[in-house]
């Protein structure tokens, strides 16, 4: 079920108690308050505060850095919004938050009417979109998504463009103009489409949409202001997550997908920016 939200949603926000850190999960909340609350924390003062041995403690910085709540570092961890991390390859990314990706893609596609013109960005999330407009007909696609290709059904799209400039191998992406030569000698060929769907790598309610590559963030931005309605996709490990370079403010976007809902103060920003919430969580498990 797609759940579309303008309202506030409602919140809840666990208060710290030492009693209770002791529990794995309650210990683990508590160590990803602290790291958020001081940038840094050390091993040795994490185990002191909560009562556990420092191996407990590496051991619960070690789950939480896979699940991208801190990151890793020697003796002790970092708040990710703070000091994001080297961009992993694609076939490591690929394999995060698969179902939420997945929900996300099938938003994304019932955005989209048959002929319509699109821009898609490089990621993860922007494959799963690929796969979920199978069903469509007559689509134009512009992308730097040098994967793309191999995800979408032929069947689904008229005519689909690759942007040129340099290959980042890693991400599977080109980084260059959203832009087309027409001949040699000549200026390239401006665009327009009817939807852009822009994956990121953070969303703030203070630092608007934001990815960790400089080059990266210019040519997203430019694919923002090409596009007659703009969708930000992002999974909730990105929920209030600053990266290095800012793509654009809340207000550069029609619609927020997602695959749960938005904490309050994001939520919030996002409404007052005129920005449509759409999310599917997850389903119950019986």
């Amino acid at each position: 079920m797609i759940t579309h939200n303008r309202a506030s949603p409602s919140t809840y926000a666990p208060r710290m108690q030492e009693e209770s850190t002791r529990l794995p999960a309650s210990r683990k909340a508590a160590i990803v308050a602290l790291v958020a609350d001081a940038g840094q924390v050390t091993v040795q003062a994490l185990a002191e505060r909560l009562g556990v041995s420092a191996d407990t403690i590496r051991r619960d910085l070690d789950q939480l850095d896979g699940e991208g709540l801190v990151m890793r570092a020697r003796g002790g961890a970092v708040d990710p919004a703070r000091m994001p991390r080297m961009d992993p390859g694609l076939n490591t990314r690929i394999q995060v938050q698969p179902a939420a990706k997945e929900r996300i893609g099938a938003i994304a596609a019932s955005l989209v009417t048959d002929g319509d013109v699109l821009i898609i960005n490089a990621g993860t999330t922007a494959l799963a979109v690929a796969r979920h407009l199978r069903d469509h007909r007559g689509l134009t696609i512009a992308t730097n998504n040098l994967r793309l290709a191999t995800e979408i059904s032929p069947k689904c799209f008229r005519d689909l463009y690759m942007f040129g400039g340099d290959v980042r191998y890693a991400a599977q992406a080109t980084i260059g103009p959203v832009a087309f030569p027409v001949t040699l000698g000549r200026p390239d060929l401006d665009i327009r489409c009817d939807l852009a769907l822009v994956t990121v790598g953070g969303v703030a309610s203070d630092g608007g949409y934001s990815t960790s590559n400089l080059a990266e963030a210019a040519m997203m931005r430019e694919m923002l202001h090409k596009a007659g309605k703009v969708a930000i996709l992002a999974d909730s490990s990105k929920f209030e997550r600053r990266l290095l370079a800012q793509i654009a403010r809340l207000d550069a976007a029609d619609y927020f997908i997602t695959d749960k809902e938005p904490p309050a103060e994001l939520a919030g920003a996002l409404r007052r920016n005129d920005v449509d919430v759409l999310y599917a969580p997850a389903p119950d498990r019986l």
